[in-house]
């Protein structure tokens, strides 16, 4: 005979990393309003930008963007296998966002 399925149990799970997920996408848009610097505006501002952002249908301006955010991307993850070699790239590059 089968086992029943506990439903309830599986709503609370699929709601407990719903919750979860939320949490980290949450956190990781702070860690790159931070890695980008963007943290230094005022959150009017930046609320401002991020909204003109979404509602443009500009699609030179959406494609500048975008390459400027993969070479963002690249920058950083360039950084990260650095660091992860061995080198030291903390004193001799400066953290976006820094002061230098």
């Amino acid at each position: 005979m089968r086992k029943p399925r506990d439903i309830d149990a599986e709503l609370q799970a699929l709601a407990e990393r719903a919750k979860g997920l939320k949490s980290r996408k949450v956190s990781q848009l702070g860690e790159l309003a931070i890695a980008t610097g963007a943290d230094a505006l005022s959150v009017e501002v930046l609320a401002g930008a991020l909204l003109a952002a979404a509602k443009t249908r500009d699609e030179t301006a959406i494609t500048t963007w975008r390459r400027q955010g993969e070479a963002f991307f690249r920058r950083t993850a360039t950084r990260r296998v650095g660091a992860g070699a061995g080198q030291d790239t903390d004193s001799a590059t400066p953290h976006p966002g820094s002061e230098t």
